[in-house]
């Protein structure tokens, strides 16, 4: 058996307090999770979840988002008022 490293972590007590609860309905120990994370980062080559923005996108999609936005605004018509933004629909 290769030999066992130690990890130290420093993580605010309501964190840490809430993922225990959660890891023990789930039959966990802090250990074990740990461990499950980094065995899957080198399973995977790279962290096993998506990692999502606020918004509840992956950083490619929110960045795909707003080079978007940047485009239409750029290329887009712009109206002064809803008549004029109608009567364009109309044609």
């Amino acid at each position: 058996m290769a030999a066992q490293e130690t990890i130290q972590i420093r993580i605010d007590a309501k964190t840490k307090r809430e993922a225990r609860k959660t890891l023990e309905e789930l039959g966990l120990d802090m250990s074990s999770a740990v461990k499950l994370f980094l065995t899957n980062v080198v399973n995977r080559k790279g962290i096993p979840f998506d990692l999502k923005t606020e918004n509840g996108y992956t950083l490619a999609q929110e960045q795909a988002l707003l080079t978007e936005t940047e485009a239409a605004k750029k290329s887009g018509k712009q109206f002064d008022n809803l008549d004029d933004l109608f009567a364009d629909l109309e044609l």
